[in-house]
């Protein structure tokens, strides 16, 4: 068994024992497994091992992977979408996972309807109010959501978060909360269905399980310690 593989199996171990504390079902939570920046000879490790689903962040560096890997993969859009790239994303992935603005998310609207897709899109909510990090706040997603809601080629499935970066994981639970809370008030207030909630990465994943994920990105716990940083992050 490669090092990717029983990687996975302690991930996979560690979302089973999650969701037991929460009383859920291990299958109500999807691993994503962060393939950016490692090769595609990592990827292929992990499909072995029975990994289907994968989560990049850059255009130019996941086409040749989505090229060289079996079609039967699904790819995640994990990253800060630009709207320069949204039609390669469209053409590319079946899920975005962070839209972060009603303009943004019109726009992939009109490119959608030309390319004749309905990608699955989550909306990015800035948990924290950080300056550095993209994302609708709380405030402006209720205020636009009807709007949102007009946009007939954006499947909208959920809500998607980056809490604040600190060294314990449990200080990242009452961001978790608060984007369920959000999810939940938005259900009731436009009657509507959100049932998925991207939140939490390889430091966390547990803990957001525990609050509601049903979405988790998770790299360097599968693939290894990244050696630099990426879209801001170290792992």
């Amino acid at each position: 068994m490669s090092e990717v593989a029983e990687n996975l199996a302690d991930v996979s171990a560690q979302i089973a024992a999650a969701c037991r504390r929460a009383g859920r079902e291990p299958s109500s939570v999807e691993l994503i497994a962060v393939s950016k920046t490692f090769p595609v000879e990592s990827i292929r490790q992990a499909v072995v091992a029975g990994q289907l689903h994968f989560g990049e962040s850059k255009i130019q560096e996941a086409e040749p992977k989505i090229a060289a890997l079996p079609g039967a993969l699904h790819w995640h859009f994990i990253g800060r979408v630009q709207r320069n790239k949204v039609r390669k994303l469209l053409q590319n992935f079946g899920v975005i996972h962070a839209i972060d603005s009603l303009r943004l998310a019109a726009y992939a609207n009109e490119i959608a309807r030309e390319l004749g897709l309905f990608p699955k899109v989550f909306l990015q909510v800035n948990v924290g109010g950080e300056a550095s990090k993209g994302g609708f706040e709380p405030a402006i997603l209720r205020a636009e959501m009807e709007n949102l809601l007009q946009l007939d080629r954006l499947e909208i499935i959920g809500l998607m978060c980056i809490p604040p970066a600190g060294p314990d994981p449990a200080a990242a639970r009452p961001w978790f909360v608060s984007l369920r809370e959000l999810r939940d008030a938005l259900e009731s207030e436009f009657s509507l269905k959100l049932p998925s909630l991207s939140m939490g990465m390889s430091g966390d994943y547990a803990v957001a399980i525990e609050e509601g994920a049903t979405h988790v990105r998770v790299g360097s716990a599968i693939f290894g310690k990244r050696a630099y940083r990426v879209d801001g992050e170290l792992g």
